[in-house]
């Protein structure tokens, strides 16, 4: 297969097996995150807990935002099987099994600090399977692949997060959710067998020879490539590109429900409607991204994003509207599909293949960062000024990375996915 061909020809670069692959433990690395938010959200909103502790317990998925203090373990350690990116996979996935069937002891009317306890495991273990999965992903992957293998994966990490949530609500209305919590870890399994079939990548450069060399040259390497006045910049888009999505995101389960919708209605929107949305949107943001390359599908994918909650400030004037329903969840699912393309697309092309887990992990904790820490207020801001007000204020939190975007990914200055040579090394004009 020719560097040409593969370039010009989308349905070749989605047609490989490795593609299948990424599906697959996209879906893994997705399953455990509505289980720690919407999910937990729901269960917490049936038991009659208040929407400013619903609000503040996306603390709980804290660890999403630091998991590059520990991802050095697991750039400098092998573990004795599987090679160096399966094996922590596979320790991650069975610590999630067990994590997940653990929620089924909780009860949040009598014991919230034990759950939110058992949360956090979660949390921790996830974001550590996440570390191995994304530095796997991005050592796994040619140059020229990333736009449609990072929409691959993110294809399967949002079909598990609507797939677990949708389930859970339909479920929930038929059991407890004790026993929900207790199907839905059975789903880690197909991760699971994934590993087992999965191609371990081969890396021209060794690992680093002790953890100091983990923790210290992959923060130097970054800052000597990117420049440091850039670096700031380009950590600052991170962490405010996804916020829009985010803080809306952080409420649409509470809001659906005391809007009058029942846990099936929402379930079932987000299982068909949704599912086909985000499938669109992920294949739409591989293509755009493999068209016109990372830089100008930021810049379309961002507008897109912030415009996206004028349905939820809609469907909050309209009330239970089922209509709007249907349009706010499609608009959403379709809008997270692209701009989770896009971002999985830039970070990758930002880390050296070297240093992948840790960078990779420094750069998507900066994101989460917006999405479990700064969202925490949500509840307090939908209760102080509505939720007309607060729709329109996650409309206006897309501003601030359209204002970064002509120092990180100038329009007029792209260069197309694979025109740079293959090596272990970012090449700085492919994001300039």
């Amino acid at each position: 297969m020719s560097e040409t061909n593969v370039k010009t020809s989308p349905v070749r670069i989605f047609g490989q097996p490795k593609m299948a692959i990424l599906l697959l433990l996209g879906f893994s690395s997705g399953l455990p995150f509505y289980l720690t938010s919407k999910t937990l959200q729901a269960w917490m909103t049936t038991a009659h807990v208040d929407l400013a502790t619903i609000g503040f317990f996306s603390l709980v998925t804290l660890p999403y935002s630091l998991k590059f203090v520990w991802a050095p373990v697991m750039d400098r350690y092998v573990p004795p099987f599987l090679g160096r990116r399966r094996g922590w996979v596979l320790i991650t996935q069975i610590l999630l099994l067990i994590s997940i069937a653990a929620m089924s002891l909780h009860d949040p009317q009598r014991g919230l600090q034990m759950l939110a306890i058992n949360a956090i495991a979660i949390a921790f273990f996830s974001a550590s399977q996440d570390i191995s999965l994304d530095a796997y992903r991005t050592d796994v992957l040619e140059n020229r692949e990333m736009g449609a293998g990072a929409a691959v994966f993110v294809l399967g990490y949002r079909i598990a997060m609507i797939s677990t949530g949708a389930l859970a609500f339909f479920l929930a209305d038929r059991m407890p959710w004790q026993t929900v919590y207790i199907i839905l870890s059975s789903l880690i399994l197909i991760g699971v067998a994934t590993v087992f079939f999965a191609p371990e990548p081969v890396l021209s450069d060794a690992p680093p020879k002790t953890l100091g060399e983990a923790v210290v040259l992959p923060f130097a390497d970054f800052f000597q490539r990117v420049g440091l006045g850039r670096a700031v910049f380009v950590l600052l888009f991170i962490v405010t590109y996804k916020y829009s999505d985010s803080l809306a995101g952080s409420m649409t389960t509470p809001f659906l429900l005391q809007a009058g919708f029942s846990q099936s209605e929402v379930g079932a929107v987000f299982l068909g409607v949704g599912v086909i949305a985000t499938i669109l949107g992920v294949i739409a943001g591989g293509v755009v991204i493999g068209k016109l390359g990372i830089n100008r599908s930021l810049w379309i994918f961002v507008v897109f994003q912030g415009l996206s909650n004028l349905t939820y400030y809609g469907l909050s004037l309209a009330g239970k509207n089922h209509t709007f329903m249907v349009a706010a969840i499609v608009t959403e699912n379709f809008g997270l599909g692209l701009v989770t393309a896009g971002m999985t697309a830039y970070l990758m092309s930002m880390c050296n293949k070297r240093f992948t887990a840790t960078q990779f992990a420094l750069l998507s904790s900066l994101m989460a960062a917006s999405r479990d820490i700064l969202v925490a207020p949500a509840g307090k801001i939908a209760e102080s000024i509505g939720w007309p007000g607060f729709f329109l204020t996650t409309v206006a939190m897309a501003i601030p990375p359209l204002l970064l975007l002509p120092f990180i990914a100038p329009w007029s200055r792209e260069t197309p996915i694979g025109a740079a040579p293959h090596t272990g090394e970012t090449v700085p004009a492919k994001v300039a």
